[in-house]
């Protein structure tokens, strides 16, 4: 029997439960679609068996998403169970979200569907740091080439943007991107005054580790901490008990700013010796020998650091030191499961080998060192734009019954 992974808490909230028929039949919904998306796929049987709710319920339930498109039937998995396989159901692209993800080189922007399935992805170049107000523009623009298409096959819930700065989850503001120069941006209300569809930002790496969490290396973890470097500098997210560590504005999960050199190079941010100012991805590019124009192109023929000059294994040693360092300090203070690496940090950690989980658990605590396993993203380039796509993805997974059937019928007499 599998395991049914089960949404992060405040990733996709549940309706709120009421006193009346009305309010338990949303909150079933929002349960049974919330268990849908995290597991992409899951059977009758294990939505009976994961809710506590009968076969017929289920039944009822499963026809209502089914008539709102939200849901369709695949075919049953092969079981070695004795009796005839419960059916299958699976999320439709019928219900998809805008992802966007703004970055020095070019802001990312993606058709993503229910399930975490990118349908399409759109890079906008920028030739210089874009301000927020351009990237809202951007934005608008290539939404409103893809309109027709988006209107003719899909229900657009809504825009998530996964932003390398220090966001208020409570409305999309940004306080501080400090690589894109951006300070007190009121970002989310600036495109959805672009684009008329409500918007939603976070930090990129908290939506990172969402993301991985529900659908990529850390599924099944209820301990989770995601790194993700980029060309903005280094971020992270961490989950724990199953919940996203947010702190009380939404700052939280800055480990982009752990200290690791004491007689480092100044931070933007002020301190010296940071995280993010001796593991850089530029450095990275340069021990490479790339040239390339964006990460986008980096090749995957190196597989070691053997295979580099001299002077390119000795760059990425250092850079394997210092992110021991952090990651020995992140290990012992949050005693994660699972650390995965993001971006150029998880090609870092591939060309060193063995050399950073070494290191890690030989300077680590025993406890929290020995139990913790470190890799790289499952989801790779894809991370920060599904989880983007989940904080559009919280109106319809909270109350499902929104959302109009897809012929038109009227739910409730179909159902009748």
């Amino acid at each position: 029997m599998k395991e049914v992974i089960r949404p992060f808490a405040g990733a996709a909230g549940h309706a709120p439960a009421g006193g009346s028929l009305d309010d338990l039949r949303r909150s079933n919904l929002s349960i049974v679609l919330g268990l849908v998306h995290a597991n992409r796929e899951i059977s009758r049987a294990e939505l009976t068996r994961a809710t506590g709710l009968n076969r017929s319920t289920i039944a009822t339930i499963v026809a209502d998403l089914e008539f709102r498109g939200i849901v369709e039937a695949a075919d049953p998995r092969a079981t070695n169970r004795v009796g005839r396989p419960s059916a299958t159901i699976i999320p439709t692209e019928r219900i998809v979200a805008i992802a966007v993800n703004p970055e020095l080189d070019a802001t990312i922007i993606s058709v993503v569907a229910l399930g975490g399935r990118v349908l399409r992805v759109v890079r906008y170049e920028n030739d210089r740091i874009p301000s927020a107000r351009e990237v809202a523009n951007a934005v608008a623009a290539v939404v409103a080439g893809m309109r027709p298409d988006l209107e003719r096959h899909h229900h657009l819930v809504g825009i998530g943007v996964a932003v390398p700065g220090q966001v208020r989850s409570r409305d999309g503001f940004v306080n501080l991107a400090p690589h894109l120069e951006w300070v007190d941006e009121p970002l989310a209300e600036m495109i959805t005054e672009a684009t008329g569809l409500p918007t939603s930002a976070g930090n990129d790496a908290a939506c990172g580790v969402v993301a991985e969490g529900m659908f990529g290396a850390g599924r099944g973890q209820s301990h989770l901490v995601f790194l993700n470097g980029g060309a903005s500098g280094i971020g992270g997210g961490v989950i724990v008990g199953d919940s996203l560590l947010a702190g009380s504005e939404g700052f939280g999960g800055e480990l982009g700013h752990t200290l690791v050199n004491s007689d480092g190079q100044l931070c933007h941010c002020g301190a010296t010796g940071c995280l993010e100012t001796e593991v850089t991805r530029a450095a990275f590019f340069e021990a490479l020998g790339w040239v390339g124009s964006s990460a986008a192109d980096l090749p995957d023929r190196l597989t070691s650091a053997a295979d580099l000059s001299t002077a390119g294994r000795a760059e990425i040693e250092r850079q394997l030191e210092f992110l021991a360092i952090a990651l020995r300090n992140v290990t012992n203070t949050f005693n994660p499961g699972r650390i995965i690496l993001g971006g150029f940090l998880a090609d870092l950690h591939r060309l060193g080998g063995d050399l950073l989980t070494e290191r890690v658990r030989a300077t680590a605590l025993r406890g929290p060192g020995l139990s913790v396993d470190i890799m790289a993203s499952e989801l790779r380039r894809d991370s920060l734009q599904v989880g983007a796509a989940e904080l559009a993805f919280r109106s319809v997974l909270r109350d499902p019954a929104a959302i109009g059937a897809a012929d038109g019928a009227d739910v409730a007499a179909a159902l009748a």
